[in-house]
C-alpha cells in the first residue's frame, strides 16, 4: 500500500464503523488566536471534545493537513517535516480505550499488514500530585492483543526520556510507561503546562522498530522515545478524560473522548520498511523531479532535496488555504519556506527559476484526494511563482553583499542591513553564513534585536496617534471615511471576488487607503462598479450598528476581518443595513457613523452632495493591490 491507499483505507475502515468522514480544516484557522497554523488533527475539534455537539455525530474521522513552523530548522533528517497529514478518528463521549486500541491493532495488522512484532507501545505512568492514576487499563488491552498474536508483551516502567537512555529495553518488553512529558496529551505539554480550560488526558503511543543500530550519541541505551532513528512514532491514542480547571487541579470529563492521530507519512514509511519518509509516494516523485533537474542523486544531496520537497508541499497547501507570502505572521512563515527552498535549490546547482516545474508535481499528488487542490491549481502555481521571481532577484543581490564578509565576519548591524535592505530574514542570513564559513560576532543577536527595536520606534513615532485599523484620528471626517472603507471592502468582495481580504488600511481626514490581495490589476470597469455600489448604499441611508459575538460564532455568521488579525474570545461586529439589504458585516473596533447617509452630509445633517470616488489603484507588493478613495 502506498500513502494515498493508506489514507483511503483508513477513512473507509472507520466509516464502516459508523464514523462520519469530514473535510480537513484549513491550515489557517479563523478565530483561533492561540496558534498560527493547524498543528494537529485535534485542534479544530476542541469545542466538540469539550461537549459541544458535532453536527456529524459522535464518531468522526478525517485526514487533517498540519503544519508545524517550529520544525523548520529540523528539516533535513529522514523523518521531520513541517507539513504532514494526520489520520484522525474521534469519539465524542461514545467508545473509549478498549475499542480504540483494538481497532488500531486491527487496522495496522490486517489492513496495512504491518509486521506487529516491530510495533511497541507506551502508556502513562500516572502522577500522584494531580491524583491521576497509572494507565494500567490501556496497557492490559495491548497486552492481550500481543498475547493473542503470539508476541512478547512484557511491561516496564521508564519514567522520563532521560531515564529511558539510562535504562534501555530488556528482552521481551513491549509496553513501556512514561511520565507526562511523553504520555500526556494537551496542546502544551504535560499536566503542569496544560492550559487551564483545555481537555487533556493520558495517551498511548505506537512506535515502529526499523531495526537500525542505536547511535550512542543520543544516549547510552535505546528505547521507544529515543531520537536515534531506530524507533519512529506512527500514532497516538489520546484518552481525553480530563479538563484542567485550575492550576494543579484536573476534573474528569463527564463523557470522556477519544482523540486519535496517526502520521500518514510515517505509517507509509513503516509499510515500506524504510525510516526515510521522503521515499514514500507523497514525497518521492518530488525528489525524482529534483534529481532530474539537478542531474544529482538524492543520496548525495539528502538535506537539500528534503528541505525543498518538504517546504514546497507546505507552501502549496498554504496557498490552497488562502495564505500569501508577506512579512507578517502566516505569510512570513510561507515566505521563509519558499526562500529556503530557493536557497537550497541554488546549492543543488538549480539556479534558474524552478517552481514552475516542481509545484505542479506537488499539486498532482493531491488533486484526486483533496478537490480544492485541483480547483486552485493555477492560482497556487501563480502565487508561488510570483514570490520565486521576486526573491531570485533579491537572493542574487543579497548573496553578493553577504559574501563580502567572508574574511571579516558579520555583525548584528550588518545582519539588520541584509534584513532591512535586501529582504533577507535573519535566520536565512545566519544559516548561509554558517554554511559559507562566515564568522558571526558574539553579540550579533543583541545588536540585531536592538536595531529592530529602533526601527519599530521610528515607525511608531511616524504613526503617532493612529488607532487600530489605520485611523489617524477620530473626527467625523475620519468616521465617514472609515465607514466608506467598510462599504468598499464589501463591494470589492462582490466585484473582484470573495478571495479579497484586507491586508492593511490607513485613513486620514482627507482620504482612505486600502490594501488587499489580488493577483491582477483591478480594471477601471470594476472600480466604477465598486464606486456605484458604495454610492447606492450611501443613498439608501443604511443603519449602522454593532454587536459583540463569540469569535467562532461571528465567523459562522459570515463576518469578515483583516488577514492576520488575531482575535480574543469575543469580537465587535459592525453591520450596515439589515436582512437582504445588509451591505457590510465586519469585525472592527470602530469608530463609524450612525447611518450611511451621513457620508454625504455636513456635520449638522444637511446634504452636501459628496460622492464616493476611487482616485487610484496600484500595486502595493507582490500579490497585493492598493486603492485610494475620497468623498468629494
Amino acid at each position: 500500500m502506498n500513502a494515498q491507499q493508506i489514507r483511503s483505507a483508513y477513512l473507509a475502515f472507520f466509516e464502516e464503523r459508523a464514523h462520519a468522514v469530514v473535510k480537513r480544516a484549513p491550515l489557517v484557522l479563523k478565530g483561533d488566536p492561540t496558534t498560527l497554523f493547524t498543528g494537529s488533527g485535534m485542534q479544530p475539534m476542541i469545542p466538540y471534545l469539550l461537549g459541544e455537539p458535532h453536527p456529524k455525530g459522535k464518531r468522526i474521522v478525517n485526514s487533517q493537513t498540519c503544519l508545524r513552523a517550529q520544525d523548520i530548522d529540523d528539516i533535513g533528517d529522514n523523518r521531520h517535516t513541517t507539513f504532514f497529514e494526520m489520520l484522525g478518528n474521534w469519539s465524542m463521549g461514545d467508545y473509549f480505550k478498549k475499542q480504540q486500541i483494538e481497532w488500531m491493532w486491527e487496522f495496522l495488522s490486517e489492513v496495512v499488514e504491518l509486521d506487529m512484532s516491530k510495533v511497541y507501545v507506551t502508556c502513562y505512568i500516572g502522577d500522584e500530585r494531580y491524583g491521576i492514576p497509572k494507565d494500567v487499563e490501556a496497557a492490559e488491552v495491548w497486552e492481550s492483543l500481543y498475547e493473542k498474536a503470539g508476541l512478547s508483551h512484557g511491561q516496564a516502567d521508564i519514567g522520563s526520556e532521560q531515564d529511558g537512555y539510562e535504562r534501555g529495553i530488556n528482552e521481551g518488553e513491549r509496553i513501556f510507561y512514561y511520565d507526562g512529558s511523553k504520555n500526556w496529551w494537551s496542546r502544551n505539554g504535560g499536566p503542569e503546562t496544560t492550559p487551564v480550560g483545555d481537555p487533556c488526558g493520558p495517551d498511548s503511543e505506537m512506535f515502529y522498530d526499523f531495526g537500525i543500530e542505536h547511535d550512542p550519541s543520543f544516549g547510552e541505551h535505546c528505547h521507544p522515545n529515543c531520537d536515534c532513528g531506530r524507533f519512529m512514532e506512527i500514532g497516538n491514542n489520546v484518552f481525553m478524560a480530563y479538563q484542567k480547571v485550575d492550576e494543579g487541579r484536573f476534573e474528569p470529563l463527564e463523557k470522556p473522548n477519544i482523540d486519535h492521530g496517526s502520521g500518514l507519512e510515517r505509517i507509509a514509511a513503516a509499510k515500506l520498511g524504510d525510516p526515510d519518509v521522503f521515499k514514500i509516494s507523497l514525497m518521492w516523485p518530488i525528489i525524482q523531479k529534483l534529481e532530474e533537474m539537478s542531474k544529482k542523486s538524492y543520496n548525495d544531496n539528502l538535506e537539500s532535496m528534503r528541505v525543498i520537497s518538504d517546504h514546497l508541499r507546505a507552501a502549496t497547501f498554504l496557498a490552497v488555504d488562502g495564505c500569501e507570502p508577506s512579512n507578517k505572521e502566516q505569510g512570513y512563515v510561507m515566505r521563509r519556506l519558499l526562500r529556503r527552498a530557493i536557497r537550497f535549490a541554488n546549492e543543488l546547482g538549480v539556479n534558474k527559476e524552478f517552481f514552475e516545474e516542481i509545484v505542479p508535481v506537488v499539486a498532482n499528488l493531491y488533486v484526486e484526494d483533496f478537490p480544492e487542490v485541483a480547483e486552485q491549481r493555477d492560482k497556487i502555481i501563480a502565487t508561488l511563482l510570483k514570490e520565486e521571481k521576486a526573491f531570485t532577484r533579491t537572493l542574487a543581490k543579497g548573496m553578493r553583499h553577504l559574501l563580502r564578509f567572508v574574511d571579516g565576519g558579520l555583525t548584528g548591524r550588518e545582519l539588520f542591513t541584509l534584513h532591512d535592505t535586501y529582504g533577507f530574514p535573519v535566520e536565512l542570513s545566519v544559516e548561509i553564513a554558517k554554511r559559507q564559513g562566515i564568522e558571526l560576532a558574539d553579540d550579533w543577536k543583541d545588536v540585531f534585536d536592538a536595531s529592530m527595536r529602533e526601527q519599530r520606534e521610528r515607525s511608531q513615532t511616524a504613526a503617532k496617534g493612529t488607532f487600530k485599523g489605520g485611523l489617524e484620528g477620530g473626527t467625523m471626517a475620519h468616521r465617514r471615511l472609515h465607514t466608506a472603507n467598510h462599504l468598499m471592502y464589501a463591494a470589492l468582495k462582490k466585484v473582484v471576488g470573495e478571495h479579497v481580504t484586507q491586508r492593511g488600511s490607513n485613513i486620514t481626514a482627507e482620504r482612505l487607503r486600502f490594501d488587499f490581495n489580488n493577483e491582477e490589476k483591478v480594471t477601471r470597469e470594476q472600480l466604477d462598479l465598486v464606486e456605484r455600489m458604495v454610492n447606492e448604499w450611501i443613498d439608501a441611508d443604511l443603519p449602522v450598528s454593532y454587536k459583540e459575538y463569540p469569535t467562532d460564532e461571528a465567523f459562522r455568521l459570515g463576518a469578515i476581518g483583516a488577514f492576520g488579525d488575531r482575535y480574543g474570545e469575543t469580537v465587535k461586529v459592525y453591520q450596515m443595513g439589515e436582512g437582504e439589504n445588509r451591505a457590510s458585516f465586519e469585525i472592527c473596533g470602530g469608530p463609524h457613523v450612525d447611518h450611511t447617509g451621513q457620508l454625504s452630509q455636513n456635520d449638522d445633517g444637511t446634504p452636501n452632495g459628496k460622492r464616493f470616488r476611487i482616485t487610484k489603484e496600484e500595486s502595493s507588493s507582490a500579490g497585493v493591490r492598493r486603492v485610494k478613495a475620497v468623498l468629494v
